[in-house]
Parts: structure tokens; C-alpha cells; sequence
């Protein structure tokens, strides 16, 4: 498949969460693609064509490029308005890794502060100088597909720069797809930011209006699913960030290492979303294995089949939302399955699904569940015989956004916690910025609750 013209990818972390993700994207497509933590190529060939030691369709310049010293540098753009988590990865044994030029944090950073206006407001005063950066990666690719963002919702960075780039994106790439791995809080907790759901509410506008499609991260999810399915007593920050990055490197393993399909993101996402504005997809990985250092961790499931992993993929417990699987239905399922795959043991796992009704979808439109076989990194060895990713939309997802709602309304109610928002230019004349987001997060809601009854076809033309 060298033949296929690369379909370029540019991926930007944004915020402490998106910089900390993307690090163990990065350590973890390196891996998979025997490029040393300092750019270097040359690792053992573990699966190969029998007749080279060459592997086989290795797209690395999807996601890299070549520099004249024959390092091999990430299309990555790292944003902070605060210099920690920048400063860690300068001095960190990946610094030789990422384009020294490609690396932003503001001289005089002191953060956005957990506010989202004050993140939003940095980016416009950064507006030259972030797409200085975005433009030189963009005509430094041959034929771009678009954009990754990685970042989390309910903090000041991720969501408020994050928000920002998102517009001006879409604006200045209108035919550029722009992909989102989102990572929300845990719902669970307490937060000791409390202006979360402000900050969330107001990122879930951009990603309903500005992305084509969303990766909802849950960390409430995540976290149970460290402790449960990895057996572990407290689940770190790093650990939850090493998921997430899982989830990454899983979904795009079929555009790193092309088949017959899928082998682009346009053709991936175009399977899962049914309505331009039901974007928002939810996975599910197995089995798990943490990677420690450069090597994988053990997996706690022993033994791995088709069956076994096509419906573990479908088990609600494993779903990296928390958001009621058993209510609603699905409107597109899609299973990558990587490894030793006979095509016939895929179709006997699709029939007992059907037969045993794992799966309920919509009735409005054709619906049934896909499955991409995905090829295998040759530059690692094989710790699971069989691995699969499922990639879904769910109408219970409104149920996510409907938390956040309810969480916005208490505090909007009593006006509370606005002070530090009023101080920022899009505030300071009004706060109907505000009540404007509820409002398209509410019609989000709306949508994806009338997606789960057999008259949605004649709801969306009305509300069109």
C-alpha cells in the first residue's frame, strides 16, 4: 500500500491533559513504529514479509515527517498558557523527539487560571504566532486530512484555547476534517475547580458546532476502568492519561498500517456518523495492558479469541463512558480487531451477537456493526493474540451532556462565580455567551433523544 498518497494528520496538545495524553501517544506510536524516543529508526522486526526484514504498509508520515538528519519528527503543535508541563517535556528523554519550534508556552505564562474566558482571550492575543506554527506544518504536508485536538473540557487551557482553535480552524481549514479526542471530568468527584461546568458547557458549544467528530474521554469511566479491569488499588493521573492514549493509537493503527479500508479518517468516521451534528463517538478497549517504561504491561485477560473480544467490546463495563448503554440504541458500532483474525471466526462472533441481541439499533436508518481487521505493529512484540477497538455512537450519550447541563444550571441560576469571567473582553459586555451555549448543548440533547424514536427522520426536517 506505499502506493497510497499520505493523508497527513496535524495533532495539537493543548492544556496539561492534552500535553500529558499526547506524550504517551507519541511514546506509544513510536513503538509501534520502531522510532526511538530521540526520532532514530532501526528497532527489531518482530513481524515482517518473509522474503525482506521490511514490514509491511508502514505509514509513518501519516503522523511524521523526515528531517535532513533522518529523524523522524511528530506533526505535533504543544500548547500551554503555563510552562510546567512544557518545561517537563523539554527535559524529558522525549526532547529530541518534537520540533523545538513547535513547542508554545507564553514567556510570561502564569496559566488560564481554571477559566475558560482567560484561556479563549490568550489565544487571540497568540493568534499570530499559533498559526505561524499551524500554517508551516500545514504546507509542510503533501496532501493534509486535518486535525487532531487533544485536550480536556473543564479546565481554563484545553477548553479555552482549545475552544479557540477550534473556531479559527474551521474558519481558516473549512474542507480540513477536525477530529477530537475530549477528555471530560469526573462527575463523581468533587472538583476543586468549580467553575467546571462553566468551562465544560462553554467547550461542548465548539465541539458541537466547529468539530466533525469528538472522542468523548470520560474520566469518571477511565478511572473505574484502572482500578477494575487493570486490578489496581489507586489509579494515577499517568496511568488514566496512558488509556486515553491507547484509545489513540488504537484508532488510528488502520491509517498508520493501511488495509482495504478505512485507511483514512475521512472513510473511518464517515461509517459512524449518521447526522453531521451526532458526532460525539464513545469507545471501548480490550484487553488493557498499561505500558511501563518501553514495554507492555501484563494483561489481566489470559486468553484472547474473536468472540471473546467482540463481546467484551460491547460489555457496558468497559465503555470509557459513564452514560446508561442499556437505554437507547446505537447508531453505528464499528470494531477494530487486530491480530491472528480468520475472517470466518468475525462472521460467526457477528451472528451470535445478533442472535443473542448484545446490540440494539436505530430503526430509521441502516445500522449494523462494522469491523475493520487492523494489522499489527511489526516493532512489537505480540503480548495478546487477539486486540479490539470499538468506536460507537450512542444515543444515551445526551446523558453526559444532560449532567453537565444540570451542573451549569445550579450555578448560572445563582450567577455564581462569575467575577473572573466579567473581567474578559467576550463577558464584559453581557453573559449571553453563556445562556448561548446551554442553548446549543440543549439542542444537542434534543437530538440525540429523538435519534432513539423511528420518527427522527421527520423530527430532523422539521427542526432543520
Amino acid at each position: 500500500f506505499d502506493w497510497i498518497m499520505p493523508r497527513e494528520i496535524i495533532t495539537l496538545q493543548v492544556g496539561q491533559c492534552g500535553n500529558q495524553v499526547g506524550t504517551e501517544f507519541w511514546k506509544q506510536i513510536c513503538l509501534e513504529h520502531g522510532i526511538s524516543s530521540d526520532g532514530m529508526f532501526g528497532n527489531q522486526v518482530f513481524n515482517s514479509d518473509s522474503s525482506s526484514n521490511t514490514p509491511i504498509g508502514d505509514r509513518k508520515d501519516v503522523f511524521f515527517y523526515q528531517a535532513d538528519d533522518e529523524r523522524y519528527i511528530p506533526r505535533a503543535i504543544l500548547l500551554d498558557l503555563e510552562p510546567r508541563v512544557i518545561s517537563s517535556i523539554r527535559n524529558s528523554s522525549q526532547r529530541n523527539l518534537y520540533n523545538a519550534e513547535n513547542m508554545f508556552s507564553p514567556s510570561n505564562g502564569g496559566g488560564a487560571g481554571n477559566n475558560w474566558a482567560s484561556g479563549y482571550h490568550q489565544g487571540e492575543e497568540h493568534e499570530e504566532i499559533l498559526f505561524d506554527m499551524l500554517d508551516r506544518e500545514a504546507d509542510n504536508s503533501e496532501s493534509l486530512e486535518g486535525f487532531t485536538l487533544c485536550h480536556s473540557i473543564a479546565g481554563g487551557t484545553g477548553s479555552g484555547l482549545g475552544s479557540f482553535l477550534l473556531e479559527r480552524l474551521s474558519d481558516r481549514f473549512p474542507k480540513k476534517l477536525i477530529h477530537t479526542y475530549s477528555v471530560f471530568p469526573n462527575q463523581q468527584e468533587v472538583s476543586d475547580v468549580v467553575v467546571q461546568p462553566y468551562n465544560s458547557l462553554l467547550t461542548l458549544k465548539r465541539l458541537t458546532l466547529n468539530a466533525d467528530s469528538v472522542v468523548v474521554l470520560d474520566n469518571t469511566a477511565l478511572t473505574r476502568i484502572a482500578v477494575e479491569r487493570l486490578q489496581l488499588d489507586h489509579a494515577s493521573l499517568a496511568q488514566v492519561n496512558t488509556l486515553v492514549s491507547t484509545v489513540m493509537a488504537a484508532s488510528t493503527s488502520t491509517l498508520r498500517y493501511p488495509g482495504y479500508m478505512n485507511n483514512d479518517l475521512v472513510g473511518l468516521l464517515a461509517s459512524l456518523i449518521p447526522t453531521p451534528r451526532c458526532h460525539f463517538l464513545l469507545t471501548a478497549y480490550t484487553p488493557l495492558t498499561l505500558f511501563e517504561g518501553d514495554s507492555a504491561g501484563l494483561s489481566q485477560v489470559r486468553k484472547t479469541s474473536v468472540m471473546d473480544v467482540m463481546r467484551r467490546l460491547l460489555q457496558p463495563q468497559n465503555v470509557m463512558v459513564s452514560v446508561p448503554l442499556k437505554q437507547g440504541c446505537y447508531m453505528s458500532i464499528l470494531k477494530m480487531i487486530q491480530g491472528e483474525v480468520d475472517p470466518t471466526q468475525v462472521h460467526k462472533a457477528l451472528l451470535r451477537i445478533r442472535e443473542r441481541q448484545l446490540a440494539s439499533f436505530i430503526t430509521w436508518g441502516p445500522a449494523s456493526i462494522q469491523v475493520a481487521l487492523s494489522k499489527r505493529s511489526p516493532y512489537l512484540p505480540v503480548s495478546n493474540r487477539v486486540s479490539g477497538l470499538l468506536m460507537a455512537n450512542h444515543t444515551s450519550i445526551h446523558a453526559l451532556f444532560a449532567r453537565t447541563s444540570a451542573q451549569f444550571d445550579k450555578l448560572r441560576k445563582r450567577n455564581a462565580f462569575l467575577d473572573n469571567y466579567k473581567k474578559q473582553p467576550m463577558f464584559q459586555e453581557s453573559l449571553d455567551e453563556f445562556d448561548d451555549s446551554r442553548n446549543v448543548v440543549q439542542d444537542l440533547i434534543e437530538e440525540y433523544q429523538a435519534a432513539e424514536k423511528d420518527d427522527y427522520v421527520q423530527w430532523a426536517s422539521s427542526n432543520a
